[in-house]
This record gives structure tokens, C-alpha cells and sequence, in this order.
């Protein structure tokens, strides 16, 4: 298991993967050390606009699971990422994402997003499934 979140939350590799998908990325905190903390902004087009979003680690407990919250103008991302050791040689990811508006705008645009939750639902499973499997690729190297 040590091996899969030492994976899962290798923050240099996602970010190394972000800009080779031309994705505009910059760490903003300080710190040499993996955990909470960590930081980073990045603008990217959303719903077809330009949106600068601010990450944090809001949550590290090594070894177990993380939470990363970004800001994106109005609207709250909570993303959780926890592994689960089901026996010596295999481990459940479970990876949750929850939006919350925190203004007008942001109620908006979340109401939008229910109108294509099916549609959303099974990108972000598939997405999370690509994930998954990075991390099982990774891990066992």
C-alpha cells in the first residue's frame, strides 16, 4: 500500500503531466516536503471560459489519503483521494470530488453542471479509472 500512495500523490509527476498537456501550472508555496500545504494556480478554459484556479492541499494523512481543495471564481472543488488495503498486494482507491458554490455566479454555473450529471459522472469515472491504473502501473515498477 505504501507503494500505491507513495503513487497516487506524487504531486511532481502530476505536475511534470500537466504541462506537457500545455496546461498553464505554477506551484506557489515554498515547501520541499510532500503534505498539507502544498500549493499551486493554473488558468484553464472551463464551460468556455478562462478560469484561474487555486489548489491546496487542505488534508494529508500519509500513507492513507489526501484532500486538495481548489477555488475556481465562486465555486469550491473538494477533491479526495484515499487508498484502502484490502491485503498485502492489493489496495482499493477511492476518489471523491464535491463542488460548492460560494457566491451567485458559482450557484450558476453548479446548477449548470446538474443539467449534464450523467454526461460528467461518466467522464470523471473513466478519468478516475485512468488514474487508478497510472497508479498501478507506477506503483509496481
Amino acid at each position: 500500500m505504501a507503494d500505491a500512495f507513495r503513487a497516487a500523490s506524487d504531486f511532481e509527476y502530476f505536475e511534470r503531466q500537466a504541462l506537457r498537456r500545455g496546461v498553464p501550472l505554477r506551484r506557489t508555496d515554498q515547501s520541499d516536503r510532500i503534505g498539507a500545504g502544498l500549493s499551486w494556480v493554473s488558468t484553464v478554459k472551463l464551460r468556455g471560459r478562462q478560469r484561474e484556479l487555486n489548489s491546496v492541499i487542505s488534508a494529508f494523512d500519509p500513507h492513507e489519503s489526501y484532500e486538495i481543495r481548489t477555488d475556481a471564481g465562486g465555486v469550491v472543488c473538494f477533491t479526495t483521494v484515499e487508498l484502502i488495503a484490502l491485503s498485502r498486494t492489493r489496495t482499493r482507491m477511492v476518489i471523491g470530488m464535491d463542488l460548492r458554490p460560494d457566491s451567485l455566479p458559482g450557484r450558476l454555473f453548479v446548477q449548470s453542471l446538474k443539467f449534464a450529471k450523467s454526461n460528467l459522472t461518466r467522464r470523471f469515472k473513466s478519468r478516475a479509472r485512468l488514474f487508478a491504473t497510472d497508479v498501478e502501473a507506477r506503483a509496481s515498477v
